[in-house]
């Protein structure tokens, strides 16, 4: 017997009595039915709603009632949404007016058949089985048994092109397959993502990136060249070779990182400091994990432009740093928040520092301090993806040796770093003013660099008390002079 839970009632329940004093009718739509059908639970549930017309007044009305945050999605078809915490949970509703005469026309508005079903808001606290009253013309169910992602209507792209992502997105979140003429269309009408606003293809790509078939959800959509008007940048990228060294061109090693990567997080889960690490929420609900599955894409985004050939080798000289501007661009273009910027800017930057420290048989002390100062709170990210990274370097010049021996260092580096979190933060030995008052010093940017060489030097035990600290500053304030 098919039926919501009463902690789903319970939270509906609100809404209906409002509706009904309103003498409104509620549908509910799209994905609460389809989950229901398939018993999947969501962290932070979501209601779609539709009714005949008024939408946006009485979404505002049932905001005020129900003391919660209310926004206007689209005046346009509107659309809006509410946005309420019940229970330590975040519970978003959205409303929006039928968008043709009839309830089933409605639905055949919405992208696809599995989205495409309907039942109506009292029938939620009857006793009959579900089953029998969720209202299905386009056959939603029978797809949802099948595993199938199928356009509700052959205009479905043509009305929103971000559906084309959403399809893919969808396939990822349920491991379902697109049928061939959704797939037809999705190329077809691929040119009208460029229409779409950043912000939405921005959700999109991340909940793919968020899933653990992104790296088949990416090659599928590369295949369809839907993935290169996202990011333009891959098209230089393709058909680049990079010497002995790599068994691949320049973009499907940038592919492989991506499914090294992907394996690198199932073996984390077993490291709960590196699987937490990844599971942090960066900016609303994107989490580390998919913003490194965006780093491995433009880890080497900087090569095409650095490609230079010297005694009949190719090198790709400074690639991180032309990368970090490519990235930087990438990053505004998709409207990322600024802490999402630094991070994945570092991590470009960055990702070559682990292999130098692997091409020594035993990094210094020094180089690995500077290692972690240098790349901060993305120090594991750099080091995670430098294994992806190295993983999709197959070609004959790459012995077991090396493989090993990067293998062996980035890993010591991670066990060092959790370690290191785990342990309180040293106090130094001496402060700003410590040095401004012992060497008559004004404040300046001299200071931040003598407490930076004196806190490297307590890092890698060059000095191990406060008189040794003093001795140095002394030097390092003398030859400052």
């Amino acid at each position: 017997m098919l039926k919501f839970s009463l902690k789903d009632q319970s939270v509906l329940n609100p809404i209906y009595n409002f509706a009904k004093t309103k003498k409104v009718k509620l549908y509910l739509v799209g994905g609460a039915l389809r989950d229901l059908i398939l018993g999947r639970g969501k962290e932070n549930p979501d209601f779609d709603f539709c009714l005949k017309s008024g939408a946006l007044k009485f979404g505002e009305k049932l905001a005020c009632q129900l003391r919660c945050a209310f926004v206007v999605l689209d005046e346009e078809h509107a659309a809006c949404r509410l946005v309420k915490k019940i229970d330590q949970k975040i519970y978003t509703f959205d409303f929006s007016d039928f968008r043709a005469a009839t309830l089933e026309k409605d639905l055949l508005h919405r992208d696809f058949t599995i989205n495409s079903m309907a039942l109506a808001l009292q029938d939620v606290f009857g006793r009959q089985d579900l089953n029998t009253l969720i209202v299905d013309p386009y056959s939603g169910r029978v797809d949802l048994a099948a595993g199938i992602i199928k356009v509700t209507g052959a205009g479905s792209f043509k009305e929103d092109p971000l559906r084309i992502l959403r399809a893919f997105s969808f396939s990822c979140l349920l491991g379902f397959a697109l049928d061939k003429e959704t797939l037809r269309l999705a190329k077809k009408e691929k040119d009208k993502i460029r229409l779409v606003s950043s912000e939405r293809v921005r959700e999109e790509l991340f909940k793919i990136l968020d899933s653990s078939m992104a790296y088949t959800c990416l090659v599928n959509l590369d295949k369809l060249k839907i993935l290169e008007i996202i990011f333009p940048e891959i098209k230089p990228m393709r058909r680049i070779g990079q010497g002995p060294y790599h068994h691949l061109d320049v973009w499907q090693h940038t592919l492989e990182t991506l499914s090294q990567f992907e394996l690198i997080i199932q073996w984390a889960k077993k490291t709960p400091g590196i699987y937490n690490y990844l599971q942090e929420e960066i900016a609303g609900l994107r989490k580390r994990s998919s913003l490194l599955k965006l780093a491995c894409i433009l880890h080497d985004v900087g090569k095409p432009k650095s490609l230079r050939r010297e005694k009949g080798k190719i090198i790709f000289h400074g690639h991180e740093r032309i990368g970090l501007g490519l990235t930087r661009v990438i990053s505004r273009r998709l409207k990322l928040s600024n802490e999402e910027c630094r991070h994945l800017e570092r991590i470009v930057l960055w990702h070559l520092r682990p292999g130098y420290l692997a091409d020594n048989p035993r990094p210094t002390a020094r180089a690995i301090f500077r290692y972690f100062r240098d790349t901060g709170t993305d120090a594991l990210a750099v080091l995670l993806l430098s294994l992806a990274d190295q993983r999709a370097t197959k070609g004959p010049l790459t012995t077991a040796l090396s493989r090993l021996r990067h293998e062996k260092t980035v890993k010591a580096l991670i066990r060092k770093l959790l370690k290191k979190n785990d342990e309180k933060k040293p106090v130094r030995y001496l402060n700003g003013n410590d040095l401004m008052h012992r060497f008559k010093l004004p404040a300046s940017p001299l200071i931040g660099k003598l407490l930076a060489e004196l806190e490297e030097a307590q890092a890698i035990g060059k000095i191990k008390n406060k008189k040794e600290a003093w001795q140095l500053a002394a030097k390092l304030a003398t030859n400052r002079k």
